[in-house]
């Protein structure tokens, strides 16, 4: 059975005007231009972007799917508010359960080409830590993000796959450091991506419930209590 690939499109850059609308977007609510929970004018982004308002809409609805955007009826749409101290807490204990177990999986059965892919897909990550500025950062959080993603498709467990998409994990917590994680985060991929290949399940359990710690442990001071 083919693995769904979390990562292939990411391997490459944007071509299509709705991507590169998205891409736009999703750069602003990433670095705080667009703070969390204030509104988001589809007229001012197109003004500003020089495009229709029809790719702004279809941007703000793949947004909505992803976690990033709130639209209320009447309204219209606002960045999604960040996640308060209880929900950090909830977050973590839910992924503490349900990632190392997917790592796990991982290692008895991901297949070598998604295991190439993971890699190549760090690799452009890597890349991204030598420069600076919102840019990188967004992308280098949607990178995160697929990884993540990639692990949780790659268990074969349809019922954890749609637990993990409803968290929206990264999209939150990376509007919270505009720099310093991107490094230990890749380290820490790094360990996780070789206990994958040497197909040791224990190895790659503790490597990602190591690495969903030390997230814990780098966002944490923003969610005192």
């Amino acid at each position: 059975m083919a693995v769904p690939s979390a990562v292939a499109g990411l391997l490459r850059r944007p071509a299509r005007l709705g991507d590169e609308v998205y891409s736009a977007i999703f750069e602003r609510i990433m670095s705080l231009e667009i703070e969390p929970g204030a509104r988001i004018s589809v007229d001012a982004i197109s003004r500003q972007l020089g495009v229709s308002q029809t790719p702004i809409r279809e941007a703000l609805g793949r947004l909505e799917s992803e976690g990033l955007v709130v639209k209320t009826h009447l309204i219209g749409y606002s960045a999604a508010p960040q996640l308060n101290a209880r929900q950090f807490a909830d977050l973590y204990e839910l992924r503490l359960l349900l990632e190392p177990f997917a790592a796990r999986k991982c290692a008895q059965s991901m297949p070598d080409a998604v295991i190439d892919q993971l890699e190549a897909l760090c690799a452009e990550m890597d890349s991204l830590t030598q420069s600076e500025g919102p840019q990188s950062y967004a992308q280098f959080a949607r990178l995160d993000m697929a990884f993540h993603d990639q692990i949780a498709a790659s268990a074969g467990n349809a019922l954890a796959v749609e637990a993990l998409s409803r968290l929206y994990t990264h999209v939150h917590l990376y509007r919270l450091l505009p720099s310093g994680v991107a490094r230990s985060a890749l380290d820490e991929h790094g360990q996780l991506i070789a206990a994958i290949k040497a197909r040791d399940p224990d190895a790659a359990e503790a490597a990602m419930r190591q690495h969903i710690e030390s997230s814990q442990h780098r966002f944490k001071a923003h969610y005192p209590g």
